[in-house]
């Protein structure tokens, strides 16, 4: 199956009295409006390429879940993995019967109680509407499966792969965390294509959703050609810098007012050198770095006394314990 991950994002649109009405904003505690008005982002992105297979625009009113359900039709025939705040029956309905399956985290409130436990631990729940008491009408039936990154909290996945010899529950544990690769896909398009902390430029709803529309549309075409790149080298698509080939089409597009093929052709030769230049066929490197909010809603600092902010660094492969179910 392909794996693709769903998740959202926000925008920023010019302050209209139209764009607000539509998208809606951030309010402060007296209800007035707290900077610009955001247009709401949700993407079906594949976790290999970064390129979106589908994507719905909304406002900030509106929630990640409904945007997700409305392009459950593009997910057939993949996996597809969200975060926790996403598990819905609603939800789940549509992906399965769009021919996709589904990988998300919940929270322990959510499908906690074992009907039936499956030979390697996992069991099964029943996800309800609302609630977790009795058997209420239109619900769904689940596979837990609970487990601990380096012995920390315990993790609950839901999935609707129900064979735990076809589906491990390790291999699903392990693979929840390329869910992360669309916080990558969002920040090429966020902060190198678009530029870090740039408003939009359309001052009405429907310019505003087209160029939306047309930042996913130049991303997909950037992240085609990595992958061509790839291919013709052999290697992880990972090891190709996605800064390095945005900064040459746009290069590449000042220079040429018409674009024939030879040109084009000139122009992948020239990235295809410029990857055999530093081909880096090993793994990416494990690495991670420290959390923190890059816009904070106030302006008073919020790290605490002492708090340093560390770099990026390498750090050794994570281990992953499943926290077996017993039926009581």
């Amino acid at each position: 199956m392909r794996v693709a991950a769903v998740d959202g994002f926000l925008l920023d649109v010019p302050d209209t009295a139209a764009n607000r009405a539509t998208f809606g904003g951030p309010s402060d505690t007296k209800g007035q409006p707290a900077g610009f008005p955001q247009a709401r982002v949700v993407t079906l992105t594949e976790t290999g390429t970064h390129s979106a297979a589908g994507a719905r625009v909304g406002g900030f009113r509106g929630g990640e879940p409904e945007l997700a359900v409305a392009m459950a039709g593009r997910a057939a025939g993949m996996l597809v993995i969200l975060d926790r705040g996403f598990p819905g029956v609603a939800l789940w309905k549509a992906y399965t019967r769009a021919g996709a399956h589904l990988l998300i985290r919940a929270r322990s409130s959510v499908a906690r109680r074992p009907v039936q436990v499956l030979e390697d631990g996992t069991y099964l729940a029943r996800m309800n509407l609302g609630g977790q008491k009795g058997a209420q009408p239109g619900g769904v039936v689940v596979r837990v499966i609970e487990y601990r990154v380096d012995g920390g909290e315990v993790i609950r996945l839901l999935t609707d792969l129900m064979d735990p010899v076809a589906f491990p529950a390790g291999e699903l544990a392990a693979l929840y965390r390329e869910r992360w690769e669309s916080e990558g896909s969002f920040r090429q398009v966020k902060t190198f294509q678009r530029g870090p902390q740039e408003i939009l430029r359309s001052a009405d709803p429907e310019p505003v959703r087209q160029e939306v529309w047309a930042h996913l549309a130049v991303h997909h075409c950037l992240t085609r050609i990595m992958m061509r790149l790839a291919g013709e080298e052999r290697i992880d698509p990972d090891r190709i810098s996605f800064v390095k080939v945005l900064k040459h089409v746009r290069r590449s597009v000042i220079r040429q007012c018409a674009q024939t093929p030879v040109q084009i052709k000139q122009v992948m030769a020239m990235l295809a050198a410029k990857v055999r230049r530093k081909p880096g066929n090993g793994v990416r490197r494990l690495r991670e770095a420290d959390r923190f909010l890059k816009r904070p809603a106030s302006k008073y600092s919020f790290r605490t006394p002492g708090q340093v902010r560390r770099p990026t660094r390498r750090v050794t492969a994570k281990v992953l314990t499943l926290h077996p179910a017993i039926l009581q």
